[in-house]
């Protein structure tokens, strides 16, 4: 057979078998597909239903929430919002608020100036284009302005039950610290943890990766001791390798009030 013939039959098998031809190339992870398994079972195991700590009452007060809390801590955001979300809790409520009064109640927040020119900015756009309802796809929420592909995928997944994974700070380190999905950005991260998490576990991987790195695998000093991953984590950072007892952790530790 020539080198067209050849070419040309690899293309037609290609045409016909649309799956083989979209199959993704390899992932670099350090962890077998049984490794990986174990990792998101034991996790369930530990919190079963895993909660986002920022306080909200409704999808357009999460999409504020999360807007909000870019450089700045849940717990620092819920301080602000509680009393802000009183009074706006809709788009219609905050434009009536202006942006001199929100600031009043995010001052506390960094960035609070721009936050409140962006946060007033939605709003507008949500009721010129959305109806003021919150959109649902990412593709929407991204032209919302302060609103990023992060935030996004928060509030898709917290307010409209979209498996999506969102890569905070948290998120970053805990994908790079333990060679689970090494990346030099967080679009990179979040594209390799996507082809490696275990389907049945995607739904509730941002939140326990969050909490494993804001409660166990702190950015400072990560308490291996207490992790009940120990004995598979393949971190050089890894100061011990015998698991914490796999236990359901209580439920205050899912509290917006919890320290970082």
């Amino acid at each position: 057979m020539t080198v067209a013939k050849k070419r040309s039959s690899t293309q037609t098998l290609k045409k016909s078998n649309p799956a083989s031809a979209r199959k993704p190339a390899r992932v670099k992870t350090a962890y077998s597909k049984d490794e990986l398994t174990e990792i998101f079972r034991r996790f369930s195991i530990q919190r079963p239903e895993p909660k986002g700590e920022l306080e909200h009452t409704n999808p357009f007060t999460l999409l504020v929430a999360v807007a909000l809390s870019a450089q700045a801590t849940d717990v620092g955001v819920n301080r602000a919002t509680r009393a802000l979300f009183k009074v706006a809790d809709t788009p219609e409520k905050m434009l009536a608020l202006g942006e001199e009064e929100l600031i009043g109640h995010i001052k506390t927040i960094g960035l609070y100036r721009n936050k409140a020119k962006n946060v007033i900015a939605l709003s507008q756009m949500l009721i010129d284009n959305f109806g003021g309802g919150v959109p649902k796809t990412r593709e929407e929420l991204v032209t919302l302005p302060g609103v990023g592909r992060k935030t996004a995928n928060v509030v898709m997944s917290m307010a409209f039950g979209v498996p999506t994974l969102a890569v905070d700070t948290h998120v970053f380190r805990i994908a790079n610290r333990l060679c689970l999905a090494p990346g030099k950005t967080p679009d990179e991260v979040e594209d390799r943890l996507l082809r490696i998490i275990p389907e049945e576990y995607l739904f509730h991987a941002h939140h326990w990766l969050i909490l494993h790195g804001r409660y166990c695998c702190k950015a400072r000093k990560p308490e291996c001791e207490r992790c009940v991953i120990a004995d598979i984590c393949k971190s050089p950072e890894k100061t011990f390798d015998i698991p914490a007892p796999l236990v359901e952790l209580p439920a205050q530790l899912f509290g917006a009030t919890a320290s970082e």
